[in-house]
């Protein structure tokens, strides 16, 4: 634990001086605990890494909230954070998550009076979970053999912090074997549940402009780019307007922030360029949506989407999403994060991988009649659907929290 402690202090420097070297004081005062006091007490501490675990959780959040508890919500990013504070859930306060260091940890649950713990997936903080006084619980957990492995080179941590957890539920078997092999309780170990195959499309249409802007079968989206990948995105898509001149490409960084290296990205190419942060009319060869939280609008107006993060070590992103959307699915060799459901995706051929900007654009033009759109869309949406019992989860989830 002496060893964690220092190397998340050393973190901590790094990431509170850059934050004051940008002004953001705000952000630095949350990150170090020091926080106002909630307004009710009893509050049930929920952390999502980012916008994907936060989303998958929306379902579970929502019936907490109409059962009478109290939230507070911690999220590492910017986006996560307009995501959730975007949902004005009842009850519920939102802020940065805090810094895993006993500090940070013992004034959050204080000032919150924080009575248990719900992480998602793979974010398991040790201080924040041994120092919860009650119940802690991991939905979706995941945890990879590589990630296993670093656990396992502490061996008495791990034990102590799976030993805390009174319930855990795996988004794989696999998964579920590894958490137990390294600590968790055989009582602890719920059924699997895939949190983000409870994801239902927000009801926010797009507006009449961009409606007129995109039509669908012509429109394909890049979503969630990470850099390395934005080259790939736009070669392919100038190679795809030379057959398919009127294919329009919304790109859609998972950084806005790194909007303005994206928009020279694209005009080095001789391609025209909108911003959505700009106001700028949709009506260039790409619309870069530098924006947070609007990509259910996108998904929307693209027949295909390319889910990134899948052509860097990244693990890729989720393709529950653009599927739900009816969105013909593209993505690249990587995708660890989201491995079952690809495999799923790959062993129906609902999918198409692809390697570089070359795969990419012979797909994209591949998929230029509605038709087969439609078709790739179907067969993507049958693979990853699963009948995950809500209903049961939730009686596992408050058989901890009201007892």
């Amino acid at each position: 634990m002496l060893l964690y402690r220092f190397l998340m202090t050393l973190l901590a420097t790094k990431d509170v001086t850059a934050r004051l070297l940008a002004g953001d004081r705000k952000t630095v005062q949350a990150r170090l605990g020091r926080v106002p006091a909630g307004s009710r007490a009893n509050r049930i501490w929920l952390h999502a890494a980012s916008n994907g675990e936060l989303t998958s959780a929306r379902p579970v959040l929502e019936r907490l909230v109409a059962r009478g508890h109290s939230l507070l919500i911690t999220v590492n990013t910017d986006s996560a954070l307009a995501l959730a504070r975007g949902w004005a859930l009842e009850n519920t306060a939102v802020l940065p998550a805090p810094v895993d260091l006993p500090g940070p940890t013992r004034r959050v649950i204080a000032a919150w009076q924080v009575t248990a713990h719900i992480t998602l997936e793979s974010d398991l903080w040790p201080c924040r979970i041994l120092a919860t006084p009650g119940p802690v619980l991991v939905l979706g957990g995941r945890l990879t053999e590589r990630s296993a492995r670093g656990w396992a080179r502490f061996e008495s941590l791990s034990r102590r912090v799976l030993g805390k957890v009174a319930y855990l539920s795996a988004q794989d078997g696999a998964s579920a074997d590894r958490f137990e092999n390294l600590g968790l309780s055989p009582s602890a170990r719920g059924p699997v549940v895939d949190l983000k195959a409870l994801y239902t499309p927000p009801q926010t249409a797009p507006d009449a402009a961009l409606q007129r802007a995109f039509d669908r079968t012509r429109t394909w989206l890049a979503a969630s780019t990470h850099e390395g990948e934005d080259e790939i995105v736009l070669d392919a898509h100038k190679t795809a307007l030379s057959t398919w001149p009127n294919l329009k490409l919304i790109l859609a960084p998972r950084h806005p922030k790194r909007a303005e290296a994206i928009e020279a990205l694209i005009r080095s190419r001789g391609l025209t360029c909108a911003r959505r942060s700009s106001g700028d009319a949709p009506d260039a060869q790409v619309y870069l949506a530098d924006t947070f939280g609007e990509m259910h609008l996108w998904y929307t107006l693209a027949g295909v989407t390319f889910v990134a993060g899948s052509l860097t070590d990244r693990g890729g992103h989720t393709p529950y999403e653009p599927a739900a959307f009816g969105s013909a699915l593209l993505h690249g060799p990587d995708t660890a994060n989201f491995g079952a459901a690809y495999q799923r995706l790959t062993d129906a051929e609902a999918a198409i991988c692809v390697t570089d900007s070359a795969s990419l654009a012979d797909a994209l033009c591949d998929l230029q009649t509605p038709g087969k759109q439609a078709a790739l869309a179907r067969a993507a949406q049958d693979a990853v659907h699963q009948d995950t019992d809500l209903d049961g989860l939730m009686r596992d989830i408050l058989s901890h929290l009201d007892a």
